[in-house]
């Protein structure tokens, strides 16, 4: 737990280090969000915080494999992690592109199956899925690469719709990688096997990146993670999840703290944890799919109807909004894993009911309790653009901010 808590933490430092680089980088380059009717900033802000990102993942991964229990463990765990980063660097690379030049959808989501096609290529994919009383059904390679894209797919596009407030997306990603490296943790402890896993690894590494970058990107945000932010935590956050089912066997997997296969929810969570873990923004992306569809309009095309601009209408204060799409992420990450892992203990449910009650009563009572701390678009001091930064130079990416 030591040598992952400073994995964790190497990943903070250095992605909160290199965050200046990074938004040198984006003033120096033009790659600056200009401000449009549907966003909730109301100065230029810069791109590019997913190199930054990027950069405190591998800094984290050189570390890690000079640290004497994890530099021990098996050949495999180093190896897919490094597969899951080149593949990470591939999808920030056209996220810097997009950043830059505002490439189109379509191109963008010929990058993404790329990286995902990069993953399965080496390996990296889903070999089975577990059924109820204990059965476990094997797939072929052909279903497990399809299943394997989709889920990489969806969760990078899931990830950057939600990029719509100040930190939003950083604490949402983050929250799940925490939540998955407790489940990976937990669950090589329970199986009494290695605690080196390239889930736990990765998962650690993440969520170290996305606090390190926080404090930048909080409301008021002093840079943006872009597209090359979005799709690369989305990736790895996804990938990290595919890694558990070539590592462990089924049974592994599907057993829980006391070994209960009575249920068959117990069983099935552990595979739907990519989806689970980000239930939040894919419920996001679904209804903006139809949403638009039914509009008779682009399914990318942007607009202003996104969870957190309706948090926003009903009162919330623009930190407020976002830190009670902090719980919901927290209550359906964290709650999948209590329910994974210790379905058979009665102070479970009693933790996830409070955790429920607690989240919507924040959601849907503070509005009327406390009055928002003023207007969401006030972007507060400064009152000018960022140093540097001319309002009238060309847009750099189609931000997330709102998409």
């Amino acid at each position: 737990m030591r040598e992952y808590l400073l994995v964790f933490l190497v990943a903070a430092a250095a992605t909160y280090l290199l965050t200046v680089i990074a938004r040198e980088i984006a003033l120096r380059t033009g790659a600056v969000a200009k401000v449009r009717d549907r966003d909730v900033h109301a100065v230029p802000i810069p791109y590019l915080g997913g190199l930054a990102m990027l950069g405190g993942l591998v800094t984290a991964y050189v570390v890690a494999r000079e640290l004497p229990f994890l530099s021990t463990s098996q050949p495999f765990v180093f190896r897919d992690a490094g597969i899951v980063l080149i593949a990470g660097a591939l999808i920030c690379a056209v996220g810097v592109l997009d950043d830059l030049f505002e490439i189109d959808a379509l191109t963008k989501l010929g990058g993404q199956v790329l990286a995902a096609g990069f993953l399965i290529a080496f390996g990296i994919q889903f070999f089975f899925f577990p059924g109820p009383d204990n059965v476990q059904y094997t797939i072929d390679s052909a279903q497990g690469a399809l299943l394997t894209g989709f889920v990489v797919v969806a969760t990078v596009n899931a990830v950057n719709f939600v990029d719509g407030l100040d930190g939003l997306a950083a604490g949402v990603v983050g929250l799940g990688a925490a939540a998955f490296f407790v489940y990976c943790y937990q669950l090589s402890s329970f199986n009494n096997v290695t605690l080196a896993t390239t889930g736990a690894l990765l998962s650690a590494s993440l969520a170290g990146a996305c606090a390190g970058f926080l404090p930048h990107n909080f409301h008021h945000a002093r840079l943006f993670m872009g597209d090359s932010g979005s799709m690369l935590i989305g990736l790895v956050l996804s990938a990290s999840t595919v890694t558990l089912t070539g590592q462990f066997t089924p049974r592994q997997i599907t057993e829980g703290a006391a070994g209960s296969q009575a249920s068959f929810l117990p069983t099935l969570l552990p595979v739907l944890l990519p989806v689970s873990l980000l239930i939040v923004p894919i419920l996001d992306l679904v209804l903006a799919v139809v949403r638009r569809t039914r509009a008779g309009r682009s399914p990318f095309a942007p607009d202003k109807q996104h969870l957190h601009h309706r948090m926003l209408e009903i009162g919330h204060s623009h930190r407020r909004a976002v830190l009670i799409m902090y719980l919901w992420a927290a209550l359906v990450a964290f709650g999948t894993v209590l329910i994974s892992l210790y379905s058979d203990e009665p102070w479970m449910w009693t933790v996830v009911s409070v955790m429920a009650a607690v989240t919507i009563a924040a959601t849907f009572l503070l509005p009327r309790l406390h009055r928002p701390d003023g207007p969401t678009s006030a972007p507060g001091p400064p009152t000018g653009p960022p140093t540097g930064v001319d309002p009238g130079s060309p847009p750099g990416q189609s931000v997330p901010e709102g998409a």
